[in-house]
């Protein structure tokens, strides 16, 4: 195996025996399967929809294929041995579509390495000309690196639209992006030019597939408003939600009612607590933990039933890992998958648990800081903004981890201005709730502004100051600092740099897949930096415009 598209791998470069993530050798080298199956599908697909055809089933396969790897989603083997063998069927369709399309004029299309219906040990050994080290000695590292900076950047948009799509909203430019970016995978070789044009294009669709996922949810659950969230819990049967899927935690809360259950976010599912048609469930009580990766020790001590809908599932301990439940994409090795929408089997194993038999502690956190509810109160913003009691804004959110480095994040916050307001979204926003902001010019200092893909709202609100005062976003008094770990945050990095914002900060560290060459192109197009020390990137940032 040979997997580097996380911030956790091994030694900054590579995982080559287990991934950090928890992944084996045999789930790494199958998702590169999957992937060069998803990409002969969207080979074919793509040229279909040049013709005017439908692909629908193709667009749904590729979307779940490529949303199945990223980090921290699927590292059960059989359930990804058999998505691969169902891509089998869809190829064989979507290219008798196609040749029956096109006619004479059809194009010898490349295939996937493996025959989809072999068995585990000869779809493992054909993996091997898909190993990430022998395209590097073929092209150069370089170049990989810029197609694997696409790849994972449209493994996040697949997210994100996968999302979209339970609830109803689909993006035809969004997917047929995504069939093209895989196929210009097949192009033996590929230029530097070609692929920044690729990665800026990437960043084009994530922007758009953001703008998508927000018109779902908000047109589905409401618009978010400023909502104090219980960081604890409450006496009674217990069931916690970890992921990002809003579909599933509805359909979870309509389906406890009444049933004396407590429902539970975790993780980045904080933020549901801010949707009108979501918080008006009187048993959504509660946030319990903090990011996902605790989860070893706060799944352990939840004493209920645990449903995740999404990334980052680590692998479970077998204490509880009898109570923990998968759904859609997500699986888990042992654990039960809940398909279709019938949470009955979860519901069951919260009535059985013990539940939580005495209330917590009352501390609160307010979320819903969605750009409807920041610019509903942009006058204030602006008045703030001229009357000099806001200096600066400064974006600290992304993913979170457990990597060293990660306390700069908390660090920053804590040594920031009282005159600077902090944005923050991601599970990123865990390492700033422990501190007190206070409030600013009348307002909230700390605004949550939601998931990771909330980095839409964002930009909206960075768009309308933009505005307002007459000047481009790199002008504003705001500073963006990300971090990263998956490949969610690459898109989200990938749409900024698509709307030319420049001077963004990244950390932890930088990604293994981004060489010195492509840095050095990133540096010159973007001023892409490292996060460096506290005190002097904040001494930077005060001389920015």
């Amino acid at each position: 195996m040979f997997c580097f598209q996380c911030e956790q791998t091994a030694f900054g470069t590579g995982c080559q025996k287990v991934g950090t993530c928890g992944k084996s050798p045999e789930a790494s080298v199958l998702h590169d399967l999957l992937l060069d199956v998803a990409a002969g599908i969207s080979r074919y697909a793509h040229r279909l929809r040049a013709l005017g055809a439908a692909t629908d089933a193709a667009d749904t396969y590729v979307i779940d294929a490529l949303f199945t790897t990223v980090t921290n989603v699927n590292v059960d083997t059989d359930s990804i041995q058999a998505l691969i063998r169902q891509g089998g069927s869809i190829l064989n369709a979507t290219r008798a579509a196609y040749r029956t399309a096109a006619g004479a004029k059809a194009e010898t299309v490349e295939d996937p390495a493996a025959n989809t219906e072999a068995s585990r040990e000869d779809l493992i050994a054909a993996c091997e000309a898909l190993d990430i080290r022998a395209r590097q000695a073929r092209l150069g590292e370089d170049i990989v690196g810029l197609q694997e900076l696409m790849v994972y950047g449209v493994k996040g948009i697949a997210a994100y639209a996968r999302h979209a799509r339970v609830l109803g909203k689909n993006d035809p430019a969004v997917v047929s992006y995504i069939h093209e970016s895989l196929d210009f995978l097949s192009n033996p070789a590929p230029t530097v030019p070609e692929l920044l044009g690729m990665n800026l294009r990437c960043g084009e669709a994530a922007l758009k597939v953001m703008a998508l996922l927000d018109e779902a949810n908000t047109g589905a659950y409401g618009t978010p408003v400023p909502t104090p969230v219980l960081m604890g819990t409450k006496a009674g049967k217990a069931i916690l939600v970890s992921g990002h899927d809003l579909k599933d935690i509805q359909l979870l809360l309509e389906q406890t009612a009444g049933k004396g259950i407590n429902i539970y976010t975790h993780g980045e599912m904080l933020p549901a607590h801010g949707y009108p048609d979501l918080k008006k469930h009187p048993h959504l009580v509660g946030h319990y933990g903090g990011a996902w990766q605790d989860q070893l020790k706060e799944f352990a001590e939840f004493p209920g039933a645990i449903l995740m809908t999404t990334n980052c599932l680590i692998p479970p301990k077998q204490s509880y890992k009898g109570r923990v439940f998968t759904t859609g994409v997500v699986q888990g090795t042992g654990l039960v998958h809940i398909k279709g929408d019938d949470f009955t089997p979860v519901i069951e194993a919260a009535l059985q648990a013990e539940g939580f038999t005495s209330d917590s502690a009352v501390k609160t956190h307010t979320v819903g800081f969605h750009h409807g509810a920041v610019l509903g109160a942009a006058e204030a913003v602006v008045g703030a903004v001229k009357q000099g009691a806001i200096k600066r804004f400064v974006l600290i959110g992304g993913c979170d981890a457990n990597t060293p480095g990660r306390e700069y994040y908390t660090k920053l916050g804590e040594a920031l201005p009282k005159d600077w307001a902090v944005l923050t979204l991601g599970c990123g926003k865990f390492r700033l709730l422990n501190t007190d902001f206070g409030t600013i010019g009348g307002l909230p200092r700390l605004l949550d502004m939601g998931q990771c893909n909330d980095a839409f709202s964002a930009i909206k609100v960075a768009g309308a100051l933009a505005e307002v005062f007459g000047c481009g976003v790199n002008d504003l008094p705001l500073s963006l600092v990300l971090s990263w770990y998956e490949q969610k945050a690459v898109s989200v990095l990938l749409a900024l740099l698509h709307l030319g914002v420049k001077n963004i900060r990244i950390g932890p560290s930088l990604p293994a897949f981004v060489t010195p060459a492509a840095l050095k192109v990133l540096v010159e197009m973007f001023n892409v930096m490292p996060i460096g020390t506290v005190e002097g990137d904040i001494e930077a940032m005060a001389k920015a415009a």
